[in-house]
């Protein structure tokens, strides 16, 4: 894939597409060396410095940080302060963000303090830049944020690495910073009065991640779909019920778009059942677009909601060099991110569930209308040795449960903290971080059911009469794995599947 640069220049909106391209390395990233920006940016930590040479008190940069913003900083002190602000919030554990969504972190967060309202210098983001460029990666634990003040402790790593301090990945390796910049012959960054409170004070990881997590949801409606259609030919099931004027009557445009995307896969289905050879399918295939739907018309509002938010001033206090204030507020609360993130995991798990019952529907004799027991493709003189899907379908459960289970929204469960005065926090970065995994567990439902909806179809036969789309899928399916004839370890075969549907490999609807 060829690539090309996306701009960070503090005018240009970035786009969902644009950092998960970037997280991806499919796009490189550009800093705007326009004077008039370089200025309006410079202009912002200039003010700060006239504020310090006027002793005037600028939270963070005269105080302390927090509820020790009542704590006077001498000015013979200011220059420490941010290496003191980095250094204690380094307490991050639990598993490290992974280089797509280090990446994201730093573009996203780059984006924010180009705004021109932080009071860093362009030098500061420069140094951002050259991360992104050279692939130096911090390496930053995804727990320890309560998504206000924004990801404290998260993006304590990245001031962190500026400053040459702490880990990195870089080529497959995870080094010292100090030793990377040295040999790289990279000077690090001495942050001026504001400039750490700048990086940290933000959503930028759990808007980084909601961006991942966006396209992934994306895709797995497209999949959850394409699924439907083939578990539908697979289980001679009722093509009406995706009718043009039936959908009519309930407007809702996702819902209709997902009915006018199976009607498109049942174009050339010949063996597509009259209406009257069953009048109602169960609701798992009947009512399949009044499920995916809601996701589908889910995904404009979280695009705002997670674009905006990608695209603000986010850290605190902002900086107005052009009217010369310092405005105290709260633009690090991550209430936007944290809905988007906690609607996300809800529509994503029923995706999970929807699949679920329709693998229940083509495993089970009672309900499969002809089809072997667990769907298995053993002769008829090894039928009794040999078990199908019969695994597959328990571990199917189990991903589904666990999904469900993890749909318990984290905004609310805000916690009072840091002597009260973070005493109403988001919780963005945990939602966040809780939507990864329902994605995760809702793409391993989505790659078993595809392997046994494929070998459905299969064993219904005259896959030749199927639409283009479907024969397209069942072969891109066949290319990888093959039918399931005899018992084996299907292990591998879902994992792959899996990483072909995280790399969204299939096209599948324009």
């Amino acid at each position: 894939m060829s690539k090309y640069s996306v701009m960070v220049n503090g005018r240009q909106a970035l786009t969902i597409e644009d950092v998960c391209a970037i997280a991806k390395k499919k796009q490189t990233v550009q800093l705007s060396d326009e004077p008039t920006f370089v200025k309006r940016i410079d202009k912002g930590a200039e003010f700060i410095d006239k504020l310090l040479q006027e002793e005037g008190c600028v939270y963070g940069v005269t105080t302390g940080y927090g509820d020790s913003c009542t704590v006077s900083i001498p000015l013979k002190h200011v220059e420490e302060l941010p290496k003191h602000l980095y250094t204690f919030h380094g307490c991050g554990l639990g598993k490290h963000f992974n280089e797509q969504q280090t990446r994201a972190i730093l573009v996203v967060r780059l984006n924010s303090l180009a705004q021109g309202f932080s009071g860093v210098r362009y030098l500061l983001l420069q140094h951002i830049i050259q991360l992104l460029q050279q692939d130096i990666l911090p390496l930053i634990p995804e727990e320890g944020s309560v998504g206000a003040s924004g990801d404290l402790t998260p993006l304590s790593y990245v001031a962190a690495v500026l400053a040459g301090e702490r880990e990195v990945y870089y080529q497959g390796k995870t080094l010292e910073t100090q030793e990377i910049f040295s040999q790289l012959k990279i000077i690090p960054l001495t942050l001026k009065p504001k400039e750490g409170l700048a990086i940290m004070n933000g959503t930028a990881v759990m808007t980084a991640v909601a961006c991942l997590a966006f396209q992934r949801a994306e895709y797995l409606s497209q999949l959850c779909t394409r699924i439907t259609s083939l578990a539908s030919i697979a289980l001679k099931g009722n093509a009406y019920h995706f009718d043009e004027k039936l959908f009519s009557v309930k407007p809702h445009s996702g819902q209709i778009r997902v009915a006018q995307r199976i009607r498109e896969d049942f174009q050339l289905a010949v063996e597509a059942p009259r209406n009257d050879s069953r009048l109602q399918d169960r609701y798992s295939l009947r009512c399949a677009p009044h499920v995916i739907g809601v996701l589908e018309d889910a995904l404009p509002w979280f695009r705002q909601f997670i674009e905006q938010e990608l695209n603000s001033a986010n850290d605190n206090p902002i900086i107005d060099a052009e009217g010369e204030h310092v405005l105290h507020g709260g633009h690090f609360y991550g209430g936007h991110i944290a809905f988007a993130m906690d609607s996300m995991k809800t529509v994503v798990a029923n995706l999970a569930d929807l699949m679920d019952r329709q693998m229940a529907q083509l495993m089970d004799t009672k309900f499969n209308h002809g089809l072997p027991a667990n769907l298995s493709g053993a002769s008829k003189d090894q039928a009794m040795l040999n078990h199908g899907f019969k695994a597959v379908q328990i571990a199917v459960s189990a991903w589904t449960a666990e999904a469900l289970k993890n749909t318990m929204p984290a905004s609310v469960f805000s916690r009072s903290t840091e002597c009260h005065n973070q005493d109403k926090v988001s919780m963005g970065t945990i939602a966040a971080r809780d939507c990864m995994r329902v994605l995760e567990l809702t793409e391993q439902v989505a790659a078993a059911l595809l392997i046994v909806a494929v070998q459905g179809v299969e064993l219904r036969g005259k896959q030749d009469l199927l639409s283009p789309n479907l024969q397209k899928t069942m072969n891109q399916v066949r290319e990888k794995i093959s039918f399931l004839e005899t018992d084996r370890a299907m292990e591998k075969e879902l994992r792959l599947c899996m990483q072909l549907i995280q790399e969204q490999s299939w096209q599948l609807y324009d």
